[in-house]
């Protein structure tokens, strides 16, 4: 569709359009874009926010399905805008999966059933998919748009000042509470953790990512971990969600996500996790991901690779910390218990 201003068009991928797509159906509730179910065969998403240039998960679910990566929903077709003031994806078409489970749902049922430690297993194997995944994006040398880079020590600077302007404005702002009594006064200590960790020498290389990684972005339909939404965090610009960036961060974020489920067992139905429960998945997690990464995207050995994931566990965990005053006061303790284990710990995120 043309008009003096620009033109809109929709373009397919592959022969996923081909004949009637049956019946239509919304998804349903969603944050931040609007999905319907075709035939329950595919699904488009309809962006809400539209910023200038290419939507990051179009560029990513593009690359995968072109390169045959089976743990995303293959990409069919995606519609866009070019025109004189802005050029932007506007939505996609994509492989509905069905009959899957999100990996918080399926955390949540575990640790409120007979055998918690089920998650173990599954949590190893989407570790194996995450590695998977971090090798498929950093895969074609030749392409400008992914190839690897390695990480400077002026970038991994700017992380630490990046992460310590943060943490500085956020016990600044602390309010005086029982539930974050622990951190009171801790603000410094924070910063020098996070100072030491980073002089580690080599920091791996920096890909493209997924950007918001967490157990609610990954399904299992069957026995296959599919990974979903690419768009990065909501919160940022498209230009930062299309950096590169340490395949750590998202490493970091599931783990946090592990946390997470553990207390919200508690919080949301009464069933706290067994003891050690989120340090065995923890574990599981690393060693699927460890077992199938590309080993040169991160740094030399295990442990300097725990002291840098260390780094953005912190990160994380302060942007949730953030989040939850703002909106979950009740949930604070999971962000504070999260950096108190990191500040506790030997710099290689264990205590």
């Amino acid at each position: 569709m043309s008009t003096s201003d620009g033109v809109a068009a929709f373009r397919g991928a592959g022969s996923w359009l081909d004949g009637d797509l049956g019946d239509v159906r919304p998804m349903g509730a969603e944050q931040s874009n609007t999905s319907i179910v075709f035939g329950e065969r595919l699904v488009l998403k309809v962006y809400r926010r539209v910023g200038a240039g290419p939507n990051p998960e179009l560029e990513l679910l593009r690359f995968l399905t072109e390169r045959g990566f089976e743990h995303v929903p293959a990409l069919a077709g995606w519609y866009e805008y070019n025109g004189r003031l802005i050029d932007a994806t506007l939505g996609l078409a994509q492989e509905f999966v069905a009959g899957g489970v999100d990996g918080w749902e399926l955390a949540l049922t575990d640790l409120g059933s007979p055998s918690p430690e089920r998650f173990e297993a599954r949590a190893r194997a989407l570790g194996a998919v995450t590695g998977a995944l971090h090798t498929a994006l950093s895969s074609d040398a030749h392409d400008p748009g992914f190839a690897p880079e390695e990480t400077s020590a002026e970038s991994l600077g700017l992380l630490t000042a990046t992460v310590d302007e943060e943490i500085e404005q956020m016990f600044l702002e602390l309010p005086a509470t029982e539930a974050l009594a622990p951190l009171a006064g801790r603000g410094q200590e924070v910063r020098e953790r996070l100072g030491m960790l980073t002089h580690a020498g080599s920091a791996g290389r920096v890909i493209r990512h997924h950007g918001d990684f967490h157990l609610g972005q990954a399904m299992l339909a069957g026995e296959r971990w599919v990974l979903l939404d690419f768009e990065g965090e909501p919160a940022r610009s498209l230009i930062e969600r299309r950096r590169k960036r340490s395949p750590l961060r998202d490493v970091a974020g599931m783990l946090r996500s592990f946390s997470y489920a553990a207390s919200a067992s508690r919080i949301l139905h009464g069933t706290p996790a067994p003891q050690g429960w989120e340090a065995r998945v923890r574990a599981a997690y690393l060693d699927g991901y460890l077992e199938t990464v590309e080993q040169s995207l991160l740094p030399p050995g295990r442990l300097p690779t725990e002291r840098l994931l260390t780094v953005f566990e912190l990160e994380k965990a302060v942007y949730e910390l953030r989040y939850e005053l703002d909106n979950r006061p009740d949930w604070v303790d999971i962000p504070v218990a999260g950096i108190l284990r990191l500040l506790d710990s030997d710099g290689e995120g264990t205590p």
